[in-house]
């Protein structure tokens, strides 16, 4: 099979390698930063910024945060079947 993302590298730009599963945690920070986060189930996410900045936003079935994430907190994450994509 032909790979197009075999001679690519990694942006920030996207498109987004994978779609990591996220278990939101209160103590754990993600490996890398990721792009931008999806929720299946809507609701809050907890979440700390590229920025280092807490936020809590909330967001519809299916919808989207646009915004590099360290990491996903527990406390004040109501939204389900969070995925966070990746570039690396």
């Amino acid at each position: 099979m032909n790979n197009p993302f075999s001679l690519r590298a990694a942006s920030i730009h996207g498109p987004g390698i994978d779609y990591a599963p996220v278990t939101p945690s209160d103590t754990q920070s993600f490996a890398d930063v990721a792009i931008a986060l999806y929720a299946e189930t809507g609701g809050a996410i907890s979440f700390v910024s590229q920025k280092g900045e807490n936020r809590i936003v909330t967001v519809p079935d299916f919808g989207w945060v646009l915004c590099g994430v360290r990491a996903v907190r527990a406390t004040g994450t109501t939204a389900g079947a969070i995925h966070a994509v990746v570039v690396t």
